[in-house]
């Protein structure tokens, strides 16, 4: 997990300073002021690659580069597998990079991003990590896996055509045709997920849409008892599933590639979630935050979770008030004071 993060001469303000809680962190601000910005920085300083970067078909998560002229640096500190590890670099403008520390990275653990617009970030140390070939490290393996959200949906494809991912109908129908360890995972989830104890999300009878697909499609049965295909859900379901879904893959998908490579699975967990309250009913975002986290804690009851999330809604910041603690959890705000970004960490007011 992440521990503090330094922005010089980067985005909207010259200076940018978070020290982070270990387990919930809160960016709030108007629009444009640098929280979707904050989270693409946290991807990049715990995975070294920006999203868009491994996927050019992200219209989100492009490179940051400096602001003004002069040196610009992102420095932070986070758990790697053994130790805490520190990292400072400088853009080099003359190669539009920035520099990074030679070897291999270090080990952050399972880190997860899901974005605004609906486009899913996944690096898994036991997937996505440098391989050793004799006493040289050699990056073959993807830098991670980054979805857009066609291919949230319908699965993401490797250069030479192999699927990195079956996509959300794929498996949601392979999962529920073998009703196996994933759909009991995913079922749990979507309980967990649920806007509250009289609207359970659970799916219902596989179906088909068109006569030119023949994809079995997962419905979603409905309050009102009809099923209906998850293409057809509402937004707030669309996202509530394509999150549960996602959640369950990386943890499968994590466990499956230790146990292929022998090893132990991650002790730790990192959750970057950018507009948490997207397209959820005002009821909805009054228990995300909550359910999100107790869902992370179902993943791996022994694992150390970190979540940093982006709102807007003043129900998402009264939704935290029963858990916020100030000892593992931080809130920062972003605002325009006297025509300039600044980032104030702000302590936590009940009913405030």
């Amino acid at each position: 997990m992440i521990h503090d993060l330094n922005v010089v001469n980067v985005g909207p303000a010259d200076k940018m300073q978070l020290a982070f809680g270990s387990r919930l962190n809160l960016l709030t601000g108007d629009n444009g002021l640098g929280k979707s910005f904050l989270l693409d920085i946290v991807w990049w300083s715990l995975t070294r690659k920006w999203p868009a970067e491994i996927n050019p078909k992200l219209t989100a998560g492009k490179k940051a580069l400096p602001a003004a002229a002069g040196e610009a640096s992102i420095s932070f500190s986070f758990t790697g597998k053994s130790k805490v590890e520190q990292y400072e670099s400088s853009f080099v403008r003359r190669e539009q990079s920035w520099t990074g520390r030679a070897g291999r990275p270090a080990n952050p653990g399972l880190v997860l991003y899901a974005m605004a617009d609906g486009s899913f970030a996944v690096w898994d140390p036991h997937r996505n990590y440098w391989r050793t070939q004799g006493d040289l490290d050699i990056q073959e393996r993807l830098p991670a896996y980054v979805l857009n959200p066609n291919e949230v949906w319908d699965g993401l494809a490797s250069a030479e055509g192999s699927w990195l991912c079956n996509g959300l109908i794929r498996d949601l129908a392979s999962w529920q045709k073998e009703k196996g360890a994933a759909f009991k995972h995913l079922k749990a989830v979507l309980k967990v997920l649920s806007p509250s104890e009289n609207e359970i999300l659970t799916l219902g009878e596989l179906t088909r849409i068109s006569l030119d697909d023949v994809r079995d499609i997962p419905t979603i049965r409905m309050p009102y008892q009809k099923d209906v295909p998850v293409v057809h859900a509402s937004s707030g379901m669309r996202r509530i599933l394509a999150l549960a879904y996602l959640l369950v893959w990386a943890w499968q998908e994590h466990q499956q590639a230790a146990k292929q490579l022998g090893e132990s699975v991650t002790p730790q967990i990192t959750f970057l979630i950018d507009e948490i309250e997207s397209h959820l009913h005002p009821s909805w975002q009054r228990s995300i935050v909550p359910t999100l986290l107790s869902v992370m804690r179902k993943l791996d009851k022994h694992a150390k979770v970190q979540l940093i999330t982006a709102t807007h809604s003043p129900l998402v910041m009264a939704s935290v008030e029963p858990l916020f603690d100030a000892n593992q959890d931080a809130w920062f705000d972003l605002d325009l004071c006297n025509g300039e970004v600044a980032l104030t960490q702000r302590v936590y007011e009940k009913q405030g």
